[in-house]
């Protein structure tokens, strides 16, 4: 592996090339209309266009992107965050091209990207996890039961989400109805999945994350915890 390209943009793209640099790899990077001038453009070893200066013409259209990194002879994709980067259908695609996917593995951003299902594997692994109810949960008919059981307040997350997008906090259960349909509605917007899920809403939580690092021959390292507690409207800062 030798070229990389990083398929993103601005203070995501030059933290992935400066890192190119220091291990020796030449870096790509791509740009739509408006980033033609931008600085991840003017890091990079190369840089190449891949459409209008909308997202979906650009960063988001993995056609571009791919067919980009096979006319400079990429040996791999760096999707960086957002974007494609936790998109199962952009990473095979990649794969299926003959181009390393610097990334998880389709299924496991599956499994990882839906809520429902990672909460799934949790328990199926005995891992302790915040008390809720999946999407499946939320026809039954003793929803408000199993919401007394939980405790409120209760909060209203979509499953397929991220960013803090659509979560609602409701007290009783005559707000949670309503509640589920406004993020039902925001979720399939946002992520074309309107799929929701409820959990237990802690007052003065901590949000700490432990970054892993899989080599993908049953291989790992952790970075260590991160807190990111700190937010605004759900979002970490």
């Amino acid at each position: 592996m030798k070229k990389i390209l990083i398929a993103n943009r601005g203070e995501i793209a030059c933290r992935i090339i400066d890192s190119c640099k220091k291990l020796k790899f030449h870096s790509i990077a791509v740009y739509s209309d408006i980033d033609k001038n931008s600085k991840h453009v003017r890091k990079a070893d190369e840089s190449i266009h891949i459409g209008a200066s909308k997202a979906q013409e650009s960063y988001l259209n993995a056609d571009k992107i791919i067919e980009a990194a096979k006319k400079l002879k990429a040996d791999a994709i760096h999707p960086g965050y957002g974007f494609l980067a936790e998109n199962e259908k952009f990473a095979q695609k990649v794969i299926d091209s003959g181009i390393i996917w610097i990334g998880p593995k389709p299924n496991t951003i599956v499994s990882m990207g839906n809520k429902d299902i990672a909460r799934d594997l949790a328990l199926k692994s005995n891992l302790p996890i915040c008390p809720g109810l999946n999407n499946k949960d939320l026809e039954k008919e003793d929803l408000e039961k199993k919401c007394n059981e939980i405790g409120f307040p209760i909060l209203v997350k979509a499953s397929a989400g991220g960013g803090g997008i659509g979560m609602q906090i409701v007290n009783d259960y005559g707000e949670l109805i309503k509640s589920i349909e406004k993020t039902k509605n925001l979720a399939k917007k946002a992520f074309g999945n309107s799929d929701v899920f409820l959990e237990k809403f802690i007052k003065n939580a901590r949000h700490i994350e432990i970054q892993i690092f899989g080599f993908g021959k049953k291989k790992a390292v952790h970075f260590f915890e991160r807190d990111c507690s700190y937010k605004e409207d759900f979002k970490k800062l």
